[in-house]
C-alpha cells in the first residue's frame, strides 16, 4: 500500500520527531550530541531551513523548524544520512540507525508555536530526567535567554512581547510553568532513565547500543529481559 504524503503545513513550520530504530539509543555519548548538532548547523544552511528549537534524548530527536528553499524531506534526509554514516564510522557498524521515516506535524497557528516551544523544552522534565527545564544541556531553551548559537530565536520572542527585555521574562515564566500539553511525540513510557539503562548495561559488559545488536539472540534477550524487570 503506497504511503501517504505528508500533509504541507501553510505557515512552512513542522514539529520533528525521529528516532532510533526498535527505539534504539541514538547517542551513546555527548561527543555523539555534539556532532549531531553541528550537523543540523550545516545543513540548516544547506537547505535555507530556519531551526526555531531542538531537544535532544538519547533515543529521539525533537525539532522546531520552518522550511523555505527545500522541502522537510530533503532537509531530514541530508542530516540523517550525514549523521548515520559518521555514526556507523565511529562504532564500527553497518545498516540503519533512525527509524525509516520521521514523524512530524504542521505548526498552523502563532499558539500552537508556542506550545510546541515549551513542550520541546520540557520533554526532558517531563520524562523524569532533570529537576528543572534549564538543567538540561541538549535543549535550546537557553538560546532564548543568553547565547544564540542555532536557533532562529526573535519568532518566538516576538509573540511574547515587541519588547526584548519584556519578552524574555515572559518566555522565562511560560516555560516553566507546569501544563497538560499533548503535542507529536513517541509515546513511549520508560520505567528506567536512558542513562540507567545504560549504566546496566555497561556493568555486564555491553559498552554500546552497537555491541548489543551484534550478541546472539538468547544472550541478548536475557540482557534485555533484565532491563524490563
Amino acid at each position: 500500500m503506497p504511503r501517504k504524503s505528508r500533509e504541507k503545513s501553510s505557515t512552512g513550520v513542522y514539529h520533528i520527531v525521529f528516532r532510533g530504530i526498535n527505539r534504539q539509543t541514538i547517542f551513546e555519548d555527548e561527543e555523539d550530541k555534539m556532532v549531531l548538532l553541528q550537523k543540523l548547523a550545516r545543513f540548516m544552511k544547506v537547505s535555507s531551513v530556519e531551526l526555531y528549537a531542538f531537544c535532544l534524548m538519547d533515543n529521539h530527536v525533537h525539532l522546531l523548524v520552518k522550511e523555505t528553499k527545500e522541502s522537510i524531506s530533503d532537509f531530514m534526509k541530508r542530516l540523517s544520512s550525514s549523521y548515520v554514516y559518521w555514526y556507523n564510522v565511529k562504532y564500527q557498524r553497518c545498516g540503519h540507525l533512525f527509524q525509516e521515516r520521521f514523524n512530524s506535524e504542521n505548526v498552523e497557528s502563532d499558539a500552537y508555536f508556542i506550545t510546541v516551544l515549551r513542550y520541546i523544552h520540557q520533554n526532558p522534565l517531563k520524562a523524569g530526567l532533570v529537576r528543572s527545564v534549564w538543567d538540561s544541556k541538549w535543549t535550546s531553551i537557553r538560546e532564548y535567554v543568553r547565547k544564540v548559537k542555532l536557533v532562529e530565536i526573535d519568532r518566538g520572542l516576538n509573540l511574547f512581547s515587541s519588547d526584548r527585555q519584556l519578552a524574555r521574562k515572559r518566555f522565562i515564566d511560560y516555560m516553566q510553568k507546569h501544563n497538560n500539553d499533548q503535542c507529536l511525540d513517541i509515546n513511549e513510557k520508560v520505567r528506567l532513565s536512558d542513562e540507567q539503562v545504560r549504566e546496566y548495561l555497561r556493568t555486564v559488559g555491553v559498552l554500546s547500543s552497537s555491541m548489543l545488536q551484534q550478541m546472539n539472540r538468547d544472550d541478548r534477550n536475557a540482557v534485555l529481559g533484565k532491563v524490563k524487570n
